[in-house]
């Protein structure tokens, strides 16, 4: 007797979303797990090239339907593309290097709360009790996290670079979430999504000529070549059809709950393939970032008088099939 989700309502959903974050926090053991057989360069360029091509058969008619409407708006696409695609991902490869997979992932779900403070400074949302409460458990936890439980190295700012790193590629990843909010409303998902793989791409061509320079010499092994189609197929285009497809049942709200298991997953595959330890620092930054996003992301319910239509939560990050990558 099989599992059938096409007849349970929402089991489906439920099913893609933890799929996609399961396969996302993958791309952090990838990021820690060949630090030294792939530049962090190497490995951003060659993922995004890969994805280009791959989404492009697919794109292709509504690349030439939009083309006008790229055009117009080639200077914002090129911002959203460096951000996006050639900023975020670089930076996780070379974060990488000096800190651990599970602080990687740990690091990465703090994105919504500069979302939160970024919404604020530039399009004047409030900034309630609730959000400020948010707000300061995550930065509990994310201190907690990079001072590894000791608070005082707070004091002589002796941090790892990783981390550090990490919270800068958090930061990027908002900033190109705002600026979704200002996507051409007549260019469709798969041609914006398909010009921002292929920009960010570009972008990164120059970079990864200088890289080959100074880099060590690239030894394609069947662990490398894997690697990058993992981070090229599934990370970049299967995790978010199958996202899409969780928000189409289940809504934005229930699958964003279920994105913030990504440092439970990104822990069991460190632990089983890298051999890192999960120990107590890991789960007090987990027991308070989690609750602080949900937080501050949360909104105070208000009775009404008669029923009323389910209303849609603040979603803090960018809808399935407008470019978010990861």
């Amino acid at each position: 007797m099989g599992l059938d989700i096409q007849n349970k309502p929402g089991t489906s959903g439920y099913f893609f979303a933890l799929c996609s974050t399961a396969i996302w926090s993958g791309n952090f053991i990838i990021a820690r797990g060949l630090n030294q057989s792939i530049s962090p360069l190497g490995l951003a360029f060659w993922r995004w090239c890969i994805a280009s091509l791959a989404i492009l058969p697919f794109a292709l008619p509504r690349l030439k339907a939009g083309w006008p409407i790229i055009k117009r708006n080639f200077s914002y696409l090129s911002l959203t593309s460096f951000l996006g695609v050639t900023l975020f991902n670089t930076l996780i490869y070379y974060a990488g290097r000096s800190t651990s997979a599970i602080n990687l992932s740990l690091i990465s779900i703090t994105f919504p709360i500069f979302i939160v403070l970024m919404s604020r400074i530039f399009f004047k949302d409030p900034l309630t009790l609730r959000k400020c409460a948010g707000i300061f458990l995550v930065a509990v936890g994310v201190a907690v996290l990079i001072t590894k439980g000791r608070l005082e190295k707070l004091l002589h700012i002796d941090f790892a670079l990783g981390d550090l790193l990490m919270l800068l590629a958090a930061l990027t990843f908002a900033s190109y979430s705002i600026l979704l909010r200002r996507k051409p409303k007549d260019l469709e998902s798969a041609a914006f999504q398909s010009a921002t793989f292929s920009i960010g791409t570009l972008f990164l061509f120059p970079l990864y000529l200088f890289d080959l320079k100074t880099a060590a010499p690239l030894a394609l092994t069947p662990t490398l070549g894997f690697a990058i189609l993992y981070v090229s197929l599934l990370a970049s285009l299967l995790a978010f059809f199958m996202w899409g497809k969780s928000v189409e049942s289940i809504g934005p709200s229930k699958a964003g709950v279920l994105y913030y298991t990504m440092p439970l997953f990104s822990g069991l595959w460190s632990f089983l393939f890298l051999g890192e330890a999960i120990g107590p620092p890991h789960l007090a930054s987990l027991g308070c970032i989690v609750p602080g996003i949900l937080i501050a992301n949360s909104r105070k319910k208000t009775r009404r008088a008669g029923p009323s239509p389910r209303a849609t939560p603040a979603w803090p990050f960018p809808r399935p099939g407008r470019g978010g990558n990861r």
